[in-house]
């Protein structure tokens, strides 16, 4: 959200910028206030016409960050299989840049995925949070979807769940399930916060089940939904919100 009314000093009534944040109305936004559900930079804040910088103050709303007034732009993309995770390929692959060529800002993508995996990608023009959500100690879980060969049982489950140790160390596995199972196929959900190359085909792999297809279906609070491949959406307001606490932002 870029277009706020900020008085001539740049700051705004708090009850006001949350009116225009969508949160409620002025005067149910007003109560909320007095009932100390508001806090600034981590102060509750219950006098109606406190002033705020809507660019770099740290509100919360019942606890739910809201996100400060920016002029940047935050994504979601289904990637389709078979596009490179980069924004141009000098082998002339079909990459990120050809997916937002009509977008005018300079985006990066957080992270990556293979290029014959599908799913989830986040964009934005704002390196620092890409940088931070990227980083492997801020661990956000991601959620993927593998269909693999074979049938998967309930001690292969455990044993993803105790913890598999590959080449390059071990790997942590938050939850672990089968959606489906056939004696030749079965569909299993796995979430990591792992970001090392290929790590849910190598974790799968090892223990007998090798991947035929892999869609990434969630990042932290994020979920792909029925966003169409090759589609993108914005952020909402509660999922960047929940984003920035992740980045400690």
């Amino acid at each position: 959200m870029t277009d706020v009314e900020t008085d001539d000093d740049g700051l705004i009534r708090l009850q006001k910028l949350l009116a225009q944040s969508g949160v409620a109305s002025r005067r149910k936004c007003e109560e909320l206030m007095l009932d100390g559900l508001v806090e600034v930079d981590g102060e509750v804040v219950t006098r109606l016409g406190t002033k705020v910088d809507p660019r770099t103050a740290v509100i919360r709303v019942d606890g739910r960050r809201l996100p400060p007034v920016s002029e940047k732009v935050y994504l979601v993309l289904n990637k389709p299989r078979g596009v490179v995770s980069t924004m141009s390929d000098p082998e002339g692959r079909r990459n990120l840049g050809d997916l937002v060529a009509d977008r005018p800002e300079r985006l990066f993508h957080v992270g990556r995925l293979d290029t014959d995996t599908s799913g989830l990608l986040l964009l934005t023009n704002d390196g620092d949070f890409a940088q931070r959500m990227a980083h492997p100690s801020y661990e956000v879980d991601k959620t993927y979807v593998a269909e693999v060969e074979g049938e998967v049982y309930r001690r292969t489950i455990k044993q993803l769940l105790e913890g598999v140790t590959l080449d390059d160390g071990p790997v942590t596995v938050r939850t672990a399930r089968v959606v489906q199972a056939t004696e030749a196929k079965s569909i299993v959900e796995l979430v990591i916060h792992e970001g090392r190359n290929r790590i849910v085909r190598r974790l799968l792999d090892h223990v007998g089940h090798p991947v035929r297809r892999l869609t990434r279906t969630a990042i932290g609070p994020v979920q792909l939904g029925k966003l169409p491949v090759g589609e993108m959406r914005e952020l909402s307001r509660a999922e960047l919100g929940e984003l920035l606490d992740v980045a400690q932002m």
